[in-house]
């Protein structure tokens, strides 16, 4: 088994110097060993562990820049007391805001799953409000959709239409599948 470090005020000597080469070979060392204190000593879950070492850690780089560290040899102690300081901050405030872990994932879902719901839910209305319109209505609307990038002109070509009735067709089709729209998704 590998010899533990206990000094660790080369980690105080490399933030002052901005070495964050060693800094980080250090910080690689110590940060597990605090997680594992407290997941050992304080019962802590891996996630809040980790939480609360990076917020610990950030509280005594804030001391160590502002030089109120008078003794670097016991760096890894300040760190042990505030990551321990910092995981009962952590309790206290999971205390205040108690919850059914189920309901809460219910209610949040993330984001890609609930536009995703919701773009399968307006297809299926879309395809409803769609099939409502008359066979002539819905082909020429259909057009528009399978070639976006279709202009007027277009349309004049493959519907035989002037360049005016193309625009006011086009513009009721989408009136009546907007008004179907609204109606269906307020059932």
């Amino acid at each position: 088994m590998a010899q533990l470090r206990v000094d660790y005020s080369e980690l105080v000597d490399a933030l002052h110097k901005g070495d964050d080469i060693k800094a980080g070979e250090l910080l690689e060392e110590v940060i597990p060993r605090l997680e594992d204190y407290l997941r050992v000593v304080m019962r802590a879950e891996a996630n809040a562990a980790r939480e609360c070492v990076q917020q610990a850690f950030l509280d005594v780089f804030e001391q160590v820049r502002k030089d109120n560290i008078r003794n670097s040899q016991y760096i890894f102690s300040y760190l042990i007391k505030a990551a321990r300081h910092e995981y009962i901050r952590y309790v206290k405030r999971q205390h205040k805001f108690d919850y059914d872990e189920g309901a809460f994932n219910e209610v949040y879902e993330p984001e890609e799953q609930l536009s995703q719901l919701l773009d399968k839910e307006r297809q299926r209305i879309l395809e409803e409000c769609l099939s409502e319109l008359r066979k002539k209505s819905r082909e020429f609307i259909e057009y528009f959709m399978n070639k976006p990038e279709a202009t007027t002109e277009d349309a004049v070509g493959e519907f035989d239409l002037s360049s005016a009735n193309v625009r006011t067709k086009k513009h009721r089709i989408l009136s009546r599948l907007h008004h179907c729209y609204k109606r269906k998704s307020n059932q």
